[in-house]
């Protein structure tokens, strides 16, 4: 029913929305889909993780640590995300060995769609250690205190206090960075990665339908970033506590 109305649409007004009624485009454009959505579940989790670890290793004694923590938050922060993910791709990538892929050809260790994870996640990973340290500087000195008071260690401490209060602050601020990842997942098409702006670019270029996927890259965008806010806004109702406002 739904190829038909669109084979109507596109006999009647010229609409070729051809994703909807050819089974190839269709494919190409749920892969496309598909690819996309792992970078982004990949590379928010991976972001995460490093924004903790970030802010673990700059909370602690080691001046190295510190540095190092310094010196990658200042580096993906102020440098544009094309340049990092070219960088990657092109320069690290060019000096990893090849393997061979069961077929006599050899192909690279890591390819586009790996460097894109790696470098998004590195990208929104610095962003998200400077929320999460802001998070924990806005947790009242005096919990802390009274943590140390009673015989927990900087671990327990940070894991049993002090993170459970700084998520619920920093979540507003870290929806927006996840938002700006997902939207920023459209760079990987720079380097071939068969995402859903890539896979459209496809389509069009061969089916002439500029105009109407456009419009399908739009609404599909509005609709991923929709479900995350939708979740993470779930999770921030969830973690509210009735009373505190820090």
């Amino acid at each position: 029913m739904i190829a038909s109305f669109f084979t109507w649409l596109n006999d009647a007004y010229g609409l070729n929305f051809s994703i909807f009624y050819d089974a190839f485009d269709q494919a190409r454009f749920l892969k496309g889909l598909w690819t996309t959505v792992y970078i982004c579940l990949v590379s928010i989790t991976a972001s995460v993780v490093l924004g903790l670890l970030g802010v673990w290793v700059a909370g602690g004694r080691s001046r190295l640590g510190r540095l190092t923590v310094r010196i990658y938050v200042q580096f993906f922060r102020n440098t544009p995300p094309l340049v990092q993910l070219s960088f990657f791709y092109f320069a690290v990538g060019g000096l990893l060995p090849t393997i061979g892929d069961g077929a006599g050809a050899q192909v690279p260790l890591v390819g586009g769609t790996g460097w894109a994870i790696i470098a998004l996640s590195l990208f929104a990973g610095a962003f998200n250690a400077e929320i999460f340290r802001a998070g924990i500087e806005a947790v009242p000195s005096t919990m802390v205190e009274a943590a140390e008071s009673l015989g927990y260690t900087r671990f327990q401490s940070m894991v049993r206090i002090v993170l459970p209060l700084a998520f619920r602050i920093c979540l507003p601020a870290l929806n927006n960075n996840l938002v700006n990842l997902v939207k920023t997942t459209t760079l990987a098409y720079a380097i071939g990665v068969p995402e859903l702006l890539y896979a459209a670019s496809q389509i069009w270029s061969e089916v002439l339908n500029v105009r109407e996927m456009m419009n399908v890259l739009l609404v599909a965008y509005v609709l991923l970033v929709a479900v995350l806010v939708w979740l993470m806004s779930r999770w921030e109702r969830a973690m509210r506590i009735p009373g505190y406002a820090p």
